[in-house]
């Protein structure tokens, strides 16, 4: 875009304007090539290795140690993790995934029983396994009655004796090659000893992972979705339904999920990133403990998504909770799809009050996808990723800058800004600044109220779309030059 273009602006936009404009564009931070969010890794088949072991003998804390930095939740007790988590990790050069799963436990019920059986399937699905001991407390029944799954699934093991703080416990750590796994590696995950010749006898185990070539891998990589709500609203049932399998684990305790937890689906014959998180609380900084952690790594999701699927239990009164929590996705830039679950249970009075409800409580969001699912029956499932893929059209939408500013031209002939203390501010001239969400800046004569920005908003949704995402409008006003 050059000066000789600015013509095509609502207002005469010279080309000493159009200079400071695009200065004042840049001092904002805008984008102004968009964002290309390519992420050729996600492409590679990368080895597995599954990290397992009985309750609180500190596999999350190893899990953090080897992947370099604290991701997994972690609190000094038993059963902390519940599903199979899976990470990133590199060492010496050689990159592999590693997958964190909750303790393995003999003959328990419900949840328990629900972890171990997650804890399984990561044994069955890794390339490599590493058992965690406490060195501390030796060899149990339980970690002999894992060593009999372990090896009924014939993967190659590595035998880790965790918390090794010194020279005095090594001994302690000796008495473990009575499992007959091999050699016991001494460690300490919480401060790091012999982490580095555990690492080495890993890579020992692992296959070697192909070469990573960034320029062969498809552009963009699977896109992102997190699965946000309130706890208990279905946010893990949804994620099995999706998955076609008892991904992560589902009950009615509220809280269950305190990792997120990503599964490449193919859905609609795409291959999505479904990321289950934990559910948000009502004030995070009340929680503690697990749940605190959670609620970070929650948000810390959100950002990494392109999509928010925001679950609401239609079953329930509309919570302040959850247009706090829409609010939170909308702030974060992402596309958002609003899904209310649990549909198979409301009689004909609750639908009418829930319709009274959105439109009373959820009117900042009306340009947001619904879908009306249900996670336990799998209704309207396929309705899901049509309204996935509207927000994110949305989402990456770009208006040419001459189609913008005959719009906008349109627009302040037809809705001039009113006059405010006798003078009535122009706008001279708009462009689209990014998107990922779709962000504009407007250059101005002078400032334009709230009202008339979101009257702004409101027309640009009615005439180019942006379903299914936020928009920003950033005003710049020109400030007056000296003259010469």
């Amino acid at each position: 875009m050059t000066a000789e273009h600015s013509a095509t602006g609502p207002g005469e936009l010279d080309a000493a304007d159009y200079a400071e404009f695009m200065a004042l564009a840049a001092e904002e931070g805008f984008d102004l090539d968009g964002f290309d969010g390519a992420d050729g890794a996600e492409h590679v088949r990368l080895p597995v290795l599954a990290v397992v072991g009985r309750p609180n003998v500190g596999k999350s804390t190893l899990v953090n140690r080897i992947i370099g930095r604290r991701e997994a939740v972690v609190e000094d007790k038993p059963g902390v993790t519940r599903d199979r988590v899976t990470y990133e990790a590199s060492w010496n050069g050689r990159r592999f995934k590693v997958v964190d799963t909750g303790g393995w436990e003999i003959d328990v019920l419900g949840i328990d029983a629900m972890v171990a059986a997650q804890a399984e399937l990561g044994i069955e699905q890794a390339d490599a396994v590493l058992f965690v001991v406490d060195a501390t407390v030796g060899a149990t029944d339980t970690d002999e009655a894992l060593i009999k799954i372990i090896r009924r699934a014939g993967k190659p093991t590595v035998l880790c004796a965790n918390k090794v703080d010194g020279p005095s416990t090594e001994a302690e750590a000796a008495y473990l090659w009575s499992l007959g796994l091999g050699e016991p590696y001494p460690v300490s995950a919480l401060h790091g000893r012999g982490s580095g010749d555990l690492l080495d006898a890993v890579m020992d185990a692992l296959p070697e992972a192909p070469p990573q070539t960034f320029g062969d891998a498809a552009p963009g990589g699977p896109r992102r979705i997190a699965l946000i709500g309130r706890p208990n609203v279905g946010k893990s049932s949804l994620l099995n339904k999706v998955a076609g399998e008892e991904r992560v684990v589902v009950n009615e305790l509220a809280g269950t999920t305190r990792d997120p937890v990503d599964e490449m689906i193919e859905l609609g014959g795409k291959t999505w990133k479904f990321v289950d998180t934990a559910g948000i609380r009502r004030r995070v900084h009340l929680t503690a403990g697990a749940d605190f952690y959670a609620s970070l790594r929650t948000s810390a999701a959100l950002e990494k998504a392109e999509v928010a699927v925001v679950l609401i239990d239609a079953s329930e009164t509309l919570a302040e909770q959850d247009t706090r929590i829409i609010s939170m996705a909308v702030e974060a830039g992402r596309a958002v799809v609003v899904a209310y679950n649990k549909w198979d249970q409301l009689d004909e009075e609750r639908r009418y009050y829930l319709e009274r409800e959105i439109e009373r409580d959820l009117v900042q969001v009306q340009w947001a996808p619904r879908v009306n699912v249900s996670a336990k029956t799998g209704r309207h499932m396929e309705k899901l990723v049509p309204a996935i893929e509207t927000a994110l059209e949305g989402w990456e939408t770009r208006i040419p800058t001459a189609r913008l500013n005959a719009f906008l031209g349109e627009l302040v002939a037809a809705h001039p800004h009113p006059i405010r203390g006798g003078k009535q501010p122009r706008i001279l001239f708009g462009t689209q600044a990014g998107i990922r969400p779709p962000r504009f800046v407007l250059f101005a004569s002078g400032f334009l109220e709230a009202g008339y920005r979101r009257f702004i908003e409101r027309r640009l949704r009615e005439e180019f779309g942006f379903v299914g995402t936020p928009i920003s409008i950033s005003v710049r006003v020109r400030e007056k030059r000296k003259k010469k």
